[in-house]
């Protein structure tokens, strides 16, 4: 058995804010430092989530990649660093790391190599060539570069095996949630509407998610069209990267519907425990590539009810607790916020609050870290 602490290198294809990013993240803020010594090397820049990373504390590298251009020198100048710092372990995140991380871990020495897997499935018509191309290369080589397969979803591990990927070697382990940072709070729920100028007794709906065809933000506006002919006071919020008013594109689409003085678009924030707990209902409306969204966790952790779109494990994560429709279908998205908007506040309240019970009791981040850690023992011994 090797001593303590273990040495895990995690090289991820970039860090700027996502599902994955965020989970490895949240992770690392998780993991005993005493057992488990990290270092995180991404393959294109640092980003806000490497920013975060490296004020924790914990090294991150940036190599400089640029997205969709293969780098054959960037591949030998990885190994070459892997080779140096010599980890018990790599830890590759995501499709292009998964592929790059694992060959220059092989040429490192062969160092044992656990891969993720944070999509489900891939629409070849929403999804990057390289990308579809970078998946199926992995494919083919999960029999000879992994040692193991984790998966953040169920849906994401059936899929995967579909097209080809070792099911033998394959894991699921779900993403987790800090549920004291993600928790219900008056005082932020207030501070958050003030500023935003939302009245405390206004009914919200929200969904936070970068502008990407991924998110299907164009299906949650024609939905707020429909709920608005039904609640004219609702309010709606999207928050994240690139859904500002200078999004061209998504403000024609709001004010096409005639929705710009029920829109509130506060871009991308650092405060999204407070931005949840703004809400009184979180839709996802994704139509494809979700494995394990963290925003649906996030939000039930802070007592909101969730409708989502049945994409990855979204209804899994929900459960009995919210609704699940179908994808691309806005009637179907605004019925099931409507039937949560028409609930008595004390009611949708106590709904929430069991969303919260189900997050804690199966998807707590210091439990879900737990299995991370066996794992990673099991792979170093």
């Amino acid at each position: 058995m090797k001593k303590n602490p273990l040495r895990i290198v995690h090289i991820i294809t970039g860090l700027d804010t996502g599902g994955a990013e965020m989970m490895l993240c949240e992770l690392l803020s998780a993991m005993d430092r005493t057992v488990f010594s990290s270092e995180v090397i991404s393959l294109m820049d640092t980003g806000p989530i490497g920013e975060r990373i490296m004020q924790s504390g914990i090294p991150v590298q940036a190599l400089g990649m640029r997205p969709g251009v293969p780098d054959p020198v960037a591949i030998f100048s990885l190994a070459r660093r892997l080779r140096r710092a010599a980890p018990d372990l790599v830890q590759t995140w995501m499709y292009h790391a998964d592929l790059i991380g694992g060959l220059a871990a092989k040429m490192a020495g062969n160092l044992p190599v656990a891969w993720g897997i944070h999509n489900s499935d891939l629409d070849p018509q929403e999804t990057k060539r390289s990308t579809i191309w970078t998946a199926r290369a992995c494919a083919g080589l999960s029999r000879w570069l992994p040692r193991k397969i984790i998966c953040c979803a169920e849906v994401a591990r059936k899929i995967h095996v579909g097209i080809g990927y070792d099911g033998s070697r394959m894991v699921v382990i779900p993403n987790g949630f800090d549920t004291d940072r993600f928790r219900p709070d008056a005082r932020k729920r207030a501070l958050v509407r003030r500023e935003l100028g939302i009245h405390d007794q206004a009914l919200l709906v929200g969904m936070v998610g970068r502008f990407h065809p991924q998110k299907d933000h164009r299906n949650f506006i024609k939905a707020a069209t429909l709920l608005h002919k039904r609640f004219p006071d609702v309010q709606f919020l999207l928050c994240g990267e690139g859904l500002s008013w200078e999004n061209r594109a998504l403000s024609e689409w709001i004010d096409g519907a005639g929705l710009r003085n029920r829109f509130h678009l506060p871009g991308r924030r650092n405060d999204i425990p407070a931005i949840m707990a703004a809400l009184d209902v979180y839709s996802s409306s994704s139509s494809y590539g979700e494995a394990f969204p963290m925003v649906i966790g996030e939000a039930m952790a802070c007592g909101v009810v969730c409708v989502v779109t049945d994409v990855g494990d979204s209804g899994l994560i929900v459960g009995d607790t919210g609704a699940v429709v179908e994808p691309r279908n806005a009637t179907a998205l605004a019925d099931g916020i409507e039937r949560f908007l028409k609930m008595p506040a004390q009611e949708r309240k106590e709904l929430g609050l069991r969303g919260r019970a189900r997050i804690r009791e199966n998807f707590r981040l210091d439990v879900i870290a737990g299995s991370y850690a066996d794992l990673y023992r099991q792979l170093c011994a």
